[in-house]
């Protein structure tokens, strides 16, 4: 029988007795559930599941979640007439859009965008209270505000779409209808309408934070999983040992990258890169339409994009002119 440490592509599932986590004060009394092992939660984290912490922001977060998926839902629904067949085939398809643009900032009637402010609302109020929810957690377990401060990131992007912009417009309609292909068709035709947002800077650093995070991710969750074998995963005590699974992660990034990772170095690059994702996407959208309205006439004016040539300079000519040949 081998004596490597087992991971998850392996036989053994490591489990422990049940233990509801380090103290928080009185609000240990707060945490309800029995914890309870399961098998399959096991394949890809701990098995163990519970105790649980809502508290009180973590409750009124889920309550206006759910008012606001259900307005969304709701109003989904009615767009094909309560039928649930129609509701399942077509959901990929349907949406609760903005206001039209003749409202401009004010309050539409409910069934003319009104219920999309009222969704917009909750949802926005449930977002921000889980935001505060991670902060206040954080600190009762003396933890750093990483996470906290990585949300409000996303959280950043999620208002420029949908509040910031608008209102810097002057108008709901410019923000983004609730739908999943809607979404993507709006998508688009932003990109058209400010001349092809590829052009935009902002979104150029923003696709490539977003494709050095995955790369990031992946070279780190593969050498970890690579030298789980020799306890790589436990990264506490590969920081002082010697001749460990660290030893053999950094000799290989060393080998094969031209340079060493740290076990912390590596999380700070991560961090930085997917916060920076959305941080100068949220830039680029703000950006467009209240400073730059044709990003590809920006593109060509600071020699980033080359000039299409005037189609009066190509002459056309009829054919029959030449007798077909």
């Amino acid at each position: 029988m081998s004596l490597e440490y087992q991971n998850i592509f392996t036989r053994v599932q490591v489990r422990g007795p049940h233990y509801p986590g380090v103290s928080i004060g009185a609000e240990n009394e707060n945490r309800v559930g029995t914890p309870v092992d399961n098998y399959w939660m096991g394949k890809i984290g701990d098995a163990q599941i519970g105790p649980f912490y809502l508290g009180s922001l973590g409750l009124a977060s889920l309550v206006c979640g759910f008012i606001a998926f259900e307005i969304i839902g709701l109003n989904m629904w009615a767009s094909v007439n309560w039928d649930p067949v129609q509701f399942v085939k077509q959901l990929f398809w349907l949406a609760l859009e903005p206001p039209p643009p003749q409202y401009g900032l004010s309050i539409p009637p409910l069934n003319d965008g009104g219920w999309w402010l009222i969704a917009g609302f909750f949802l926005t109020l449930s977002i921000m209270l889980w935001w505060l929810r991670t902060y206040r957690r954080a600190k009762a377990l003396g933890m750093g505000q990483h996470l906290t401060w990585a949300f409000a990131g996303a959280i950043w992007l999620y208002l420029v779409l949908g509040f910031i912009r608008p209102l810097l417009m002057g108008s709901w309609s410019e923000a983004v209808p609730f739908g999943i292909f809607p979404h993507l068709d709006w998508t688009a035709a932003f990109s058209l309408r400010y001349g092809n947002l590829f052009y935009n800077p902002f979104h150029m650093l923003s696709i490539a934070f977003l494709y050095g995070s995955t790369l990031l991710f992946a070279m780190h969750g593969a050498t970890i999983l690579a030298v789980t074998r020799y306890g790589g995963d436990r990264e506490i005590d590969q920081i002082t040992d010697r001749g460990t699974a660290s030893e053999r992660a950094a000799l290989f990034w060393r080998w094969t990258m031209g340079f060493n990772a740290t076990m912390e170095s590596i999380h700070r690059w991560a961090w930085w890169f997917a916060v920076l994702t959305v941080v100068t996407g949220g830039i680029g959208i703000l950006l467009t339409g209240t400073v730059v309205d044709n990003w590809y006439l920006w593109a060509v004016k600071h020699g980033v994009a080359p000039a299409y040539p005037l189609l009066e300079a190509t002459p056309l000519v009829d054919p029959l002119t030449t007798g077909g040949q």
